[in-house]
């Protein structure tokens, strides 16, 4: 696609941009510190490439998109070909299931997201001061090259919401879905968020992490440097449990743990469980400017709460350590309602090649879009919060 001096230009693999470029886009606000997010970092994306985990037999066929004026590059994104649905954590089997119940081809299709990974971010990476150019040419990019290959469908998901309505703008197909977040109104500690509950539900909790932290081990918490490679060697076997039996099979790569120890240890905070000198459970974070991310969870023995402790609380009180505003704690899960988490909208984009199929996902979505808004107001009334701040603490 290209127009006077704008045009877009397919990736087959990130080592055809330089680092600083892709980042001047991605994550241009790290030049101060911390991106807002790790996941779209050159870092991260590159680790996944390099290790295997994507490309190859995968499912995910790296295409990144380059949007350039002139000889400046002005935005990216992180496309892949997809031959399946998995990893993406925004359901659409039942779409390829309509539409090759009515003689259509669903696979492949183009996907704009961060592969194996349900944390809300920007997917249009544009340089400050070419937002609306920037998205525009990779949108037209993107959908020109789905068009071109006689692909079913293009898909940006766990996009922000600002690029939500703006996509929607351009007319994509606007989806809205539910994830659960811990929000930090200004907690000095823990203490300070078990007193914004309810009685019952601070006692459960309470209940809970006791239980927790008398399974007769160490926790502890590790980030930075702190973290090596044997660490790793222990988080694996954890990841392969609960990769085999949620999906099959992991997937990531043992090699990307090893990149992550390389190049991704200052954006992660490791929790590791540790009994009688041994690993025997673990959970992965992300760390973002103002947002801490909870990816994996695994154990090779089975203890009363530990999941919620490693994966929930620990997050909590490390978010509100560091003074985070927000742990997004991954995809689904009502289970972490009564544990702090409260419903919030997700958001993806859709384009669909045939006109017929785009409208009646069109109608579907928009069904869905009022039911999603129900289940978040009530399911916000039936959170674990005091309703009337000012009463007695019993």
């Amino acid at each position: 696609m290209s127009s006077q001096d704008l045009s877009v230009t397919v990736l087959t693999s990130l080592s055809e941009i330089d680092p600083e470029t892709w980042d001047a886009c991605a994550c241009p606000e790290a030049a101060d510190g911390r991106p807002m997010d790790p996941f779209t970092t050159y870092r991260f994306l590159s680790a996944l490439e390099d290790s295997g985990s994507v490309g190859g037999r995968s499912g995910w066929d790296p295409r990144y998109l380059m949007a350039q004026q002139g000889d400046e590059v002005i935005a990216v994104a992180p496309l892949y070909g997809k031959h399946h649905s998995q990893g993406e954590y925004i359901f659409d089997h039942n779409w390829a299931h309509a539409l090759e119940q009515a003689g259509g081809r669903y696979y492949p299709k183009l996907q704009i997201a961060v592969p194996f990974t349900p944390a809300t971010g920007r997917r249009f990476l544009t340089k400050p001061g070419f937002e609306a150019v920037g998205m525009s040419a990779l949108v037209q990019g993107a959908v020109q090259l789905a068009a071109n290959n006689e692909l079913s469908s293009l898909h940006a998901t766990f996009c922000t919401e600002a690029e939500a309505i703006a996509g929607a703008q351009m007319g994509l197909l606007h989806r809205v879905t539910t994830q659960y977040h811990w929000v930090n109104d200004g907690y000095g500690s823990f203490d300070d968020f078990l007193a914004s509950l309810s009685s019952r539900k601070r006692k459960n909790i309470r209940k809970e992490r006791a239980k927790a932290q008398a399974f007769g081990g160490t926790i502890e918490v590790l980030t930075g440097n702190q973290i090596e490679p044997h660490h790793w060697d222990a988080f694996w076997v954890f990841y392969q449990d609960t990769g085999a039996r949620k999906w099959g099979s992991p997937y990531l790569t043992r090699a990307f743990f090893d990149l992550a120890q390389e190049r991704l240890r200052d954006d992660i905070a490791l929790i590791m469980c540790k009994l009688d000198g041994q690993y025997v459970a673990g959970a992965m974070n992300l760390i973002g400017r103002e947002v801490l991310y909870g990816r994996y969870w695994g154990c090779i023995q089975d203890f009363p709460c530990l999941h919620f402790e490693a994966c929930y609380y620990q997050a909590i009180d490390f978010a509100i350590a560091q003074g985070l505003k927000r742990v997004e704690a991954g995809a689904q899960g009502e289970h972490k309602l009564a544990r702090g988490y409260l419903p919030a909208p997700t958001h993806s984009l859709h384009w669909i090649a045939d006109q017929g199929f785009s409208d009646a996902v069109a109608r579907y979505l928009e069904a869905e879009r009022k039911a999603v808004d129900e289940d978040i107001e009530i399911l916000t009334a039936y959170g674990p919060f005091r309703k009337d701040q000012r009463e007695e603490q019993q």
